[in-house]
């Protein structure tokens, strides 16, 4: 999935886009996966690993109009996974997306929805690909009460919907991690540059389980950071803070402490760094462990050697951290997992707007739980063309 979506970024779109009356469309269809996976089910070695051949194919499509002084946004985007053998892996993952941004006077009002139903694995935490729904809707307002200096108001809904059949090592994912997450936030934003801006957030969430409740929690999170503008030479945004996490049951332990989510990259002439990082708590399915902290960073460098042709290497750790649910009769040790991820590729630009890239990925789990353990590699082909 890294290898991916790093050259699936590279892929250039054309000069001008699509024209649908007053819709821009910037498609893009995308062949990635094209090889072997070594291990299917993220097994450990002693049960024997499944291997298969895989691919995805994806349609995808950005959508831009304007109406006035407001900018309509808008992402399509299918996933068609297929496996050879284990066709019970397969799927057709949907995701869609819309935002509006309308500026006036002193005022900026953004607000957002978005839709995704898919079978991907949700993380580090659960290794089966079980379906899941999400749906979310946001909505933010700016005022500038200054003239580099705006203060505001965001909010966010999301809920997420686990299929009734979808277990894994024994629970019910519906019964376990079916929620509803809610967040509010005052926020405030400097314009150090015309590229650059300092922020400021303080807010409150609040986690409510469908049919888990002993999850329930309400959060404090202040958080400061920065965002840098796409024609900046550093992109993406940063941001470091604190989280004042509290459960609802007393059987459940709190945590206070540091959050952090980063997602930045910079072009130095024929070379491109990027980072991935954060740090935040996560709920698990484990009833006894109801949740876990986890920290995690994924670094990478893609560099242009000549004509068409580029490489790229990546390194990805993540800490897993498991808090034990406070009751007198657990006997579950706490324990901390650990992702190591590596690898690498190259890419040919066979056309001003086709890429063509071979990567090689290895990753392996380690935990004091043997079932917890395994390892396995990827490797093939992805090729992306935007129209």
């Amino acid at each position: 999935m890294i290898a991916t979506r790093a050259f699936a970024q590279t892929a250039e779109r054309p000069p001008a886009p699509l024209r649908i009356g007053p819709v821009d469309v910037y498609p893009t269809l995308a062949l990635t996966n094209l090889g072997v996976d070594n291990n299917v089910f993220n097994e450990p070695n002693q049960a024997e690993p499944k291997r298969d051949f895989t691919m995805t194919v994806t349609p995808a499509a950005d959508l831009r109009m304007r109406l006035g002084r407001a900018r309509v946004t808008g992402v399509l985007k299918e996933d068609l996974v297929y496996y050879r053998t284990y066709a019970s892996e397969r799927s057709a993952n949907s995701a869609v997306k819309a935002g509006l941004h309308l500026p006036l006077n002193r005022v900026i009002l953004n607000a957002g929805a978005s839709y995704l139903s898919t079978r991907e694995r949700p993380g580090f935490e659960i290794d089966v690909r079980s379906q899941r729904f999400e749906g979310a809707a946001d909505a933010s307002a700016e005022i500038r009460v200054l003239p580099k200096t705006f203060v505001g108001l965001r909010g966010n809904r999301t809920r997420v919907d686990y299929d009734k059949a979808a277990v894994f090592l024994d629970s019910n994912l519906q019964f376990e991690l079916s929620r509803t997450m809610t967040t509010g936030a005052l926020t405030a934003r400097y314009r150090l540059t015309p590229l650059t801006a300092l922020t400021f957030d303080m807010g409150l969430e609040r986690d409510r389980f469908q049919f888990s409740p002993l999850r329930d929690s309400n959060s404090t999170r202040i958080a400061a950071g920065v965002r840098f503008e796409p024609r900046a030479l550093i992109k993406g945004s940063a941001s470091f803070g604190y989280r004042d996490f509290r459960p609802t049951s007393s059987e459940t332990a709190p945590y206070r402490g540091s959050v952090a989510a980063v997602d930045v990259y910079a072009a130095l002439g024929s070379t491109k760094l990027g980072l991935q990082a954060d740090r935040d708590v996560q709920y698990s399915y484990e009833l006894d462990q109801p949740f876990y902290v986890q920290t995690g960073a994924i670094g990478s460098i893609t560099q242009h050697l000549f004509g068409p042709i580029d490489v790229m290497g990546r390194v990805g750790l993540a800490r897993l951290e498991y808090q034990n649910r406070i009751t007198t009769g657990s006997l579950r040790p706490a324990r901390t997992d650990y992702m190591h991820s590596y690898g690498g590729g190259v890419a040919y630009r066979a056309a001003r707007r086709m890429r063509i890239g071979f990567n090689v990925d290895q990753y392996r789990r380690t935990s004091s739980l043997a079932l917890r353990q395994y390892e396995g590699l990827t490797f093939g082909t992805s090729v992306t063309y935007g129209f």
